[in-house]
């Protein structure tokens, strides 16, 4: 394995990094700000300025606007874009719109990919993924899915209740997925849905631990006798835990990229006021408790970054399946990486850090997500334990 970048995506990540330092950060509050009051002037003149960069999209083909990368070249860039929690929606990689895009492009019908993936490329609309519902439905064991699609002449009809599908509230489409018949493997299919149409019922946008922010906002929704055609099937019928699959494996490493990247940035924010912060005679920098915190963060920083390559070039190498428990080990240990950086962060500032007056709390409300969605840490854990014991997972590689 070698985890060496080449010099042309060294260079195009070097320019992100610079556009999110230079642009983005300074005008991070803002973004905030406005998006809280329902505006978002200065989110749409970066990413207008994105676009002119050269660096829209970069996940998506050529032929969409995009860069054409790999996972490889994703995982360098979205590590950058993640510095900011704003960072990946300027450049139009945030989830969930990105995993979306992704899977309508392999495997949405021409009439889907023509109505909806376009306008997603052009940040026009967002979308949503809705799978999770409320107990007794699907959340960490997904064949606990009770939404139901049922034949009725050439057409399908969806009732069912679904929450924490993230956006949901301001998407135009919603992918969903339903069960189609009993079969605990191929009895669930995935449908793309407009949000507006009849019988589709946002039922609120309900508050969590972290502030809303952009699409992450939280939605509930019942579907009451939603009518849809065959070609709102996404691939195909029974095929929608496999496709579940093919994006989460994809969409999990998405997410430790950008929580790597804020794990950094937090490390290297917390550097400078240790070097000047007087405490018991010597600046904190020098107390060995606290050198005990960085040298713990950088080496789980460091960590993930590896596992995170990693598990991008099995990908990019077509070893998907492969790949899978790799990825819940990755996911696992960067989704409690940003936890404990930001916990750390928080501790070694004290009461400048529990304060409002740095974002270490406000982000770490954010962050404390990590552990649970795309399935929580005791799932990826039996998972890797599962795979070891049955000799499919090999600690060196």
């Amino acid at each position: 394995m070698s985890f060496l970048l080449s010099p042309e995506l060294s260079a195009l990540r070097q320019r992100v990094r610079a556009f999110v330092d230079e642009r983005v950060l300074p005008m991070e509050r803002a973004i905030v700000d406005e998006d809280r009051a329902g505006q978002h002037v200065t989110l749409r003149s970066l990413q207008a300025q994105a676009r002119e960069a050269g660096l829209w999209t970069p996940h998506l083909p050529v032929e969409l606007g995009g860069l054409g990368l790999g996972p490889m070249g994703m995982a360098a860039l979205f590590r950058e874009m993640g510095r900011s929690p704003v960072g990946a929606r300027v450049f139009n990689c945030d989830a969930p719109d990105q995993g979306n895009m992704d899977l309508l492009l392999q495997v949405a019908s021409p009439e889907i990919r023509e109505r909806w993936l376009q306008p997603l490329v052009d940040a026009e609309i967002t979308s949503a993924f809705a799978m999770t519902e409320p107990a007794p439905g699907a959340g960490a064991d997904p064949t606990n899915l009770r939404t139901r699609a049922v034949r009725d002449g050439d057409e399908w009809v969806i009732d069912g209740h679904k929450w924490y599908t993230t956006g949901g509230g301001q998407a135009s489409f919603l992918i969903l997925m339903a069960r189609t018949s009993p079969d605990q493997r191929k009895g669930a299919t995935m449908f793309v849905v407009d949000r507006h149409a009849e019988g589709v019922e946002h039922v609120r946008d309900y508050g969590t631990m972290g502030e809303p922010m952009l699409t992450h906002r939280e939605a509930e929704f019942r579907f009451h006798g939603v009518r849809l055609p065959d070609s709102a099937v996404l691939g195909g019928v029974g095929e929608g835990f496999q496709l579940a699959q093919m994006r989460l494996v994809p969409a999990r490493l998405t997410h430790c990229m950008r929580w790597l990247g804020w794990s950094a940035r937090v490390l290297e924010m917390c550097r400078s006021y240790l070097g000047e912060r007087q405490s018991f005679g010597k600046i904190l920098a020098r107390h060995q408790m606290v050198q005990l915190k960085l040298a713990t963060n950088a080496r789980a920083i460091h960590a993930g970054n590896l596992m995170t390559l990693h598990c991008a070039q099995m990908l990019e190498q077509g070893l998907d399946k492969q790949a899978r428990p790799y990825s819940s080990m990755c996911k696992d240990h960067v989704a409690n990486t940003i936890c404990q950086v930001l916990d750390d962060a928080i501790q070694m500032h004290g009461g400048l850090g529990y304060s409002q007056d740095l974002p270490f709390a406000d982000w770490y409300r954010h962050a404390r997500a990590a552990r649970i969605a795309d399935g929580p840490d005791e799932v990826h854990r039996v998972v890797v334990a599962r795979d070891f014991l049955l000799g499919r997972l090999d600690l060196l590689v």
